[in-house]
């Protein structure tokens, strides 16, 4: 008896791929927004954090979106 590989197809790995990459800036954009608050003389870089972040979420959330209403 043989054991079947199963392989995640393409358009698997490329959804994990996207989440993954997505997840890295999310935490990329966490970081920025920490190191902004804390010192004063960076706020600006805070706030830009926090608009990058909710951006990635939202980006990600219409990616999925499209990806379960086209199959």
């Amino acid at each position: 008896m043989q054991a079947v590989l199963c392989l995640p197809s393409r358009d698997e790995r490329t959804v994990r791929d996207m989440w993954t990459v997505l997840l890295i800036l999310l935490v990329a954009w966490v970081v920025l927004s920490i190191v902004g608050f804390v010192f004063d003389g960076l706020m600006w870089l805070g706030i830009i954090g926090i608009v990058l972040f909710v951006g990635t979420i939202i980006f990600g959330i219409i990616r999925q979106r499209a990806r379960r209403l086209k199959q």
